[in-house]
């Protein structure tokens, strides 16, 4: 048996979203809004559509997430310039664990099985012509050296 890293990506389209706080009625009922409701959604059918047949995983997880912003119409060329290449980054709501938060909280269940099997996470937000968030998760597996030997092709 030997470890091997394995990694899924997939990318969720449109602007990055924040998980926002449950709000509460008058009658003390508490709820998730519709917006972090259908964003989640979308999470889960990008994750779905890339990877239709995935069983939750059951490791140690390292998520590394980007949040790729629109870059604003009425900026100036140069300051596009800047952003597009990464120089000047996005100080603008939502913050960087919220959009964690929305990405995680949505995986839970189908990409593996509880958002407690992340041990490592990294956030970064960046501006793009194509807004979007991507998202991989890496993780260890045991495989045995059968396998490899199918999996390439080659016989043992």
């Amino acid at each position: 048996m030997a470890l091997h890293t394995m990694e899924m990506k997939f990318s969720v389209p449109g602007a990055p979203k924040g998980k926002a706080r449950p709000r509460v009625t008058r009658s003390g009922h508490a709820y998730t809004p519709k917006d972090t409701v259908l964003y989640e959604n979308l999470v889960k059918t990008s994750f779905a559509a890339a990877y239709p047949d995935q069983r939750p995983i059951d490791s140690e997880i390292t998520a590394i997430i980007y949040a790729y912003y629109p870059i604003p119409a009425s900026t100036s060329k140069k300051r596009k310039q800047l952003m597009a290449s990464g120089d000047i980054k996005p100080v603008t709501k939502p913050d960087t664990d919220n959009i964690a938060k929305a990405i995680l909280d949505s995986l839970n269940g189908i990409a593996y099985s509880d958002d407690s099997r992340v041990t490592d996470l990294t956030v970064m937000k960046r501006y793009s012509e194509i807004p979007r968030v991507f998202v991989m998760l890496k993780w260890q597996e045991e495989r045995s050296n059968d396998l490899e030997g199918e999996e390439s092709g080659e016989t043992l």
